[in-house]
Order: C-alpha cells, then structure tokens, then sequence
C-alpha cells in the first residue's frame, strides 16, 4: 500500500515507519503538522531538524503549520492532497487513541480522505515498543519532559534500557511516554542513510515543560552496512 507517514520526529512515528517498510509499505512522503513555521507540535521540533530527519531517511517531508483550533481541517486538507496524489493510507505511531480526541477520530478523518489507517503499534505493549525501538538499533534523545513525571536533568538522555529501568522503578510514567510524560527526537537507525550527532544544546521550563534546544548539530554520512537493505523500500 502506497502510504503517507504522521512523523513527529519521536521513536513511535520512527518505529512505525520502519516496520511499515518491513511489511512492504510504500511511503509517499513524511507529513508533520507544525506549532507554527519554526518548529512541531507536541515535540517542539525545529523545522531545519525535520529538514535533516528527512534528508538522513530519504524521504520527502510536508509541513503544515496549523492551531488548535483549525488543527482537523488542515489535517484533513493534508490528507485529502496526499490521496490525490495518490496515497492509499495514513501511517501513523499511534498506541492508544489520540490524546484530546474522541475515539476512532482516525478512521473518521481517514474515511473522509479515502485512506486507510495503518497502525503497526496499535495497542501493543508500551514496555515492549521501547524495546524494540532500542533492541533495532534507532538512537533517540528526550527533548521534552513534563516536570510533575520527569525531572528536567532527563533532557538530552539516550533511549536506553537504563531509561526504562528508572522510570519503570519510578512508577508513574508510561514506559513510551503516553500520558506526555516526555517527547524524542530520533538521531539514527537502520533506515538512516545519515545520523544526526548533537553538538550543543540549551534547556527552558515553559508551562511546566522541559525543554531541550539543539542549537548546533551535524549531519553525517554513514557506511551503507546496516541500512543499504532499506534503501530500495524508500525509494519508489
């Protein structure tokens, strides 16, 4: 099925899209609705980041600034283009419904573009999704906590299995982040033909939010060994 990505930046979207390539997907393009032309919702990732997330993976990535208040009917209006031109489906890293929609708001809106939802992470574990995510050989960091979960010396840590031991010891977050306990920025993997190694960085609290910044970073070229198995499910 020919299908256009929801990519947040973050390991769930990353995951998805790398195992709706195992599965014999083709991806259109990458589709990322924006706070505003600077940077992401939800994750707060810079629009020249996204620009390299896209770059390293190979694909094509559309950017759709939007509000709360007009977020559906952009949404909507991205997917109705991405079906002319000749999208089957919308891929998305969800686990659980949407935050801050009624359920089954997906297939309301696929349905009304002509799409099909594909959810490869629908209701699976969240301990065993993070560790897939480190077990495949992706790299994320923590960009945002929410302070009453995660105290702020988590921004810039690795995803590791020495995370998801801290924070299933603390008890009251989700393995994944699913109640917003913290957002990701994904560096590297198996489908990155380049990774993005962070150079320097500056945190903020906004609004009871950490906040990471990376004001200088690289993007660097990788030996084929390791990805070049994907490259030919990219390209299309």
């Amino acid at each position: 099925m020919r299908l256009i990505a929801a990519w947040s930046g973050g390991k769930d979207s990353c995951l998805a899209l790398y195992k709706s390539m195992q599965q014999g997907h083709k991806i259109q393009n990458l589709l990322t609705m924006m706070q505003n032309k600077r940077k992401s919702n939800f994750h707060m990732i810079s629009t020249d980041l996204l620009d390299a997330q896209s770059q390293a993976i190979g694909l094509p990535i559309t950017k759709v600034p939007t509000t709360p208040q007009t977020y559906e009917q952009h949404f909507q209006n991205a997917l109705q283009e991405a079906k002319n031109r000749g999208a089957q489906g919308i891929l998305t890293g969800d686990i659980f419904n949407v935050a801050q929609h009624e359920a089954e708001w997906l297939e309301r809106i696929s349905a009304n573009a002509g799409l099909a939802p594909v959810r490869p992470l629908w209701h699976k574990d969240t301990a065993q999704v993070f560790n897939e995510f480190v077990d495949e050989g992706f790299k994320a960091i923590i960009i945002r906590t929410k302070n009453s979960f995660l105290d702020m010396e988590y921004l810039g840590k690795q995803l590791d299995k020495q995370f998801l031991a801290e924070i299933q010891k603390l008890g009251t977050s989700d393995p994944c982040g699913e109640r917003g306990e913290y957002h990701t920025l994904v560096t590297d993997g198996p489908i990155f033909s380049k990774r993005i190694e962070i150079l320097k960085t500056k945190t903020s609290t906004v609004n009871g939010w950490g906040n990471l910044q990376i004001t200088k970073y690289n993007l660097t070229q990788k030996s084929k060994d390791g990805w070049n198995r994907f490259e030919n499910l990219i390209r299309h």
